[in-house]
């Protein structure tokens, strides 16, 4: 006669916490016996945003209106602190496993805009999933601009007044 054991299976327990809602800022992504681990969806867009900024041909982040705003806020003392420039033309929904992400970005005039997208992808799908440990499941490139390199909208443009009287 064979004498079968049985081996209890682990059992998934389905909690409702503060920490797992989908409307909390700060998502589940490490739970275990000694604790758990809750990332921000603000440090998802900030290594997303850092991520994309790495590769060569992206000229900036954000449509027009945000570029602006951002440009403003580099001028006001402590406004340019450098967290709000990671975030600008990014936007990331998190879940408890999953991460997606939108980027807004300007490229660089001459840049193959195909493979520019391909690296920003892979390079924004890797940091995330690196540190993060969540699954990234899709990475959304919206090219807004591109920035030609002999007009900068950076530089102001000198006026030039003549007086109607002599």
């Amino acid at each position: 006669m064979t004498e079968s054991t049985s081996t209890p299976t682990p059992t998934t327990a389905t909690k409702t916490t503060p920490g797992a809602t989908v409307s909390s800022p700060a998502r589940l992504a490490d739970e275990s016996s000694q604790g758990r681990t809750t990332i921000a969806a603000s440090v998802v867009q900030k290594i997303a945003g850092i991520a994309a900024r790495e590769i060569s041909g992206v000229h900036a982040m954000g449509g027009g209106v945000s570029r602006a705003f951002g440009a403003i806020r580099e001028r006001i003392p402590g406004g340019g602190a450098g967290g709000a420039a990671n975030i600008a033309g990014v936007q990331v929904e998190v879940g408890e496993k999953q991460a997606a992400v939108d980027l807004d970005i300007v490229v660089e005039y001459g840049a193959s805009i195909v493979e520019l997208a391909r690296a920003v992808r892979r390079n924004v799908i890797t940091a995330v999933e690196r540190m993060t440990g969540l699954e990234v499941i899709e990475v959304n490139i919206a090219v807004n601009d591109i920035h030609l390199p002999d007009i900068d909208g950076d530089e102001e443009i000198p006026t030039v007044q003549t007086a109607r009287v002599e």
